[in-house]
């Protein structure tokens, strides 16, 4: 069987569109104050805008994240809750719509001090939020940014 590269599916080339017009808003604000409640009042904004489970799941990683690590700046990346330190990107949130996937997952970049070994995971796969659940983010959070 042969398959032929077909390029980006409509659901990649629509979250690149959103990077690019995250670039050019943040270009766009004042004060490093200012573009930092503005990212926060986005990350808020497309939270609220996500259809359930992905939504109650969101507003959950988002507030065991800020719990969790106060340092990290909410922005959005690619059009999904992210947070960064010092504007690299340290983890995100993928809601299951995001790309018709079956569950959303919590990401992790290079820039998360999760190292174990010669093998760790770099994403997880979120179906419900219990407590054990937030319990284990927040521990992950606190050990990116250690």
């Amino acid at each position: 069987m042969t398959s032929t590269y077909e390029g980006f599916t409509a659901d990649e080339r629509a979250a690149m569109r959103d990077h690019a017009k995250e670039l050019k808003t943040a270009a766009r604000r004042g004060s490093k104050a200012d573009k930092a409640e503005e990212a926060r009042r986005d990350v808020l904004a497309k939270i609220a805008e996500m259809e359930e489970p992905d939504r109650i799941l969101a507003e959950r990683v988002h507030a065991v994240i800020t719990a969790s690590a106060p340092e990290l700046a909410p922005k959005l990346w690619y059009g999904m809750p992210a947070y960064a330190r010092d504007g690299k990107l340290v983890c995100h949130f993928q809601p299951a719509a995001k790309f018709k996937t079956r569950y959303a997952t919590l990401g992790f970049s290079d820039q998360a001090r999760l190292d174990e070994g010669a093998m760790w995971p770099a994403a997880f796969a979120l179906t419900e939020m219990t407590a054990e659940v937030e319990e284990r983010i927040g521990a992950l959070v606190k050990q990116a940014v250690s």
